[in-house]
């Protein structure tokens, strides 16, 4: 099977959802309505609930806490919904992002993260340069190439393909709008360079070649199924949801700087062996151009990052040159958290 189980910061042992049945996943590697039955979906009951059409005090959830990892991913992302997910979808609900129970829950499990976080970044920051733009380098080059996606250029097949590409998203998922929040309070080159590439995004000017359309195209031509959040590996949903806790926290502005820019970094080899495996696979050329784009532009997008945003900050601000490799490290460590977490199938005679 594409997916066994993932491994999580605190809960090694926690037991992951099929990702795509067709692919292959056997019982051990489904997850039980139990798992989500906790803070998620009080929270969920009270956001989507007869609470929000009465004036009915909220019941309180101080103290509750979130059974396990998956529990608290799942309650994040409720609550990142109602500050970015779009209104056409979210609607008045998004009035509740305020509210100061929701408050009360996300300060608490973004505090119990981040602290997961800063612990199994100091391995990494300890062997970086103090440098942010050497440190990044260097961060970028750390298994710029999961073995994942070396099985996907050369092995996956058709529907494997599909399955892993509805898990990974994209190479930078809401890409668009994190780099939108991101510039707010920012001036001089760094503004300007996440300005151009913000335009990037939305293809130069062009609507048939802005970055979420071409997403779209793609998914399509390839049949990508959309995979319900429950039915995601919790590795998934945690860089899903990494996003949503930059973006929310405005005091995190060094870390989201550092954690865009390794994106940047990383994407177009990746990018390239998508690319070969649709060729591999004789995909319509139609699906091409997202990962071309990325394949091409994003090499380019990661050193102009490094030296029109990191470079100059870290000279401005000096104490934001290690928040910055910390936002890094933080982004490595969500990527490394999935790719790790996808089970490569073995194939008699094949090496994974």
């Amino acid at each position: 099977s594409l997916i066994k189980r993932a491994r999580n910061f605190g809960s090694s042992s926690q037991r992951e959802p099929a990702a795509d049945t067709a692919v292959g996943v056997d019982e051990e590697g489904q997850v039980s309505s139990a798992m989500t039955a906790m803070l998620y979906s009080r929270l969920s009951e009270m956001i989507n609930g007869e609470f929000c059409q009465s004036v009915t005090p909220w019941p309180s959830l101080q103290g509750v806490k979130p059974g396990d990892s998956r529990d608290r991913v799942l309650t994040l992302l409720a609550i990142y919904d109602l500050h970015t997910a779009p209104l056409d979808r979210i609607g008045d609900r998004a009035r509740w992002a305020a509210h100061p129970i929701v408050n009360d829950v996300k300060m608490r499990l973004e505090t119990q993260w981040l602290q997961e976080l800063d612990a199994a970044a100091q391995p990494l920051m300890k062997a970086l340069a103090a440098d942010p733009v050497r440190a990044m380098r260097a961060l970028a080059a750390k298994d710029r190439l999961p073995a994942v996606y070396k099985w996907v250029g050369d092995e996956a097949t058709l529907p494997e393909l599909r399955t892993f590409l509805a898990i990974e998203g994209g190479p930078d998922g809401g890409f668009d709008d994190l780099v939108a929040t991101c510039q707010v309070g920012l001036s001089g080159a760094p503004k300007m360079e996440l300005a151009r590439n913000y335009w990037d995004e939305m293809g130069n000017g062009d609507p048939a070649d802005v970055h979420t359309d071409l997403h779209r195209r793609m998914s399509a031509v390839v049949e990508i199924p959309a995979l319900p959040r429950e039915e995601l590996p919790t590795s998934a949903l945690q860089r899903a949801a990494f996003g949503g806790l930059l973006a929310t926290n405005r005091w995190l502005q060094p870390e989201m700087i550092g954690a865009l820019g390794l994106t940047e970094l990383q994407a177009g080899p990746r990018c390239r062996l998508v690319l070969k495996a649709f060729e591999r696979l004789a995909i319509p050329a139609e699906a091409n151009a997202f990962y071309q784009v990325h394949a091409d532009v994003d090499p380019r997008h990661g050193k102009d990052w490094l030296d029109q945003a990191i470079a100059p900050l870290a000279q401005q601000q000096p104490s934001w040159a290690p928040r910055m490799i910390r936002g890094a490290a933080w982004r490595w460590l969500v990527n490394a958290d999935l790719f790790d977490s996808l089970k490569i199938p073995q194939r008699t005679g094949v090496a994974a």
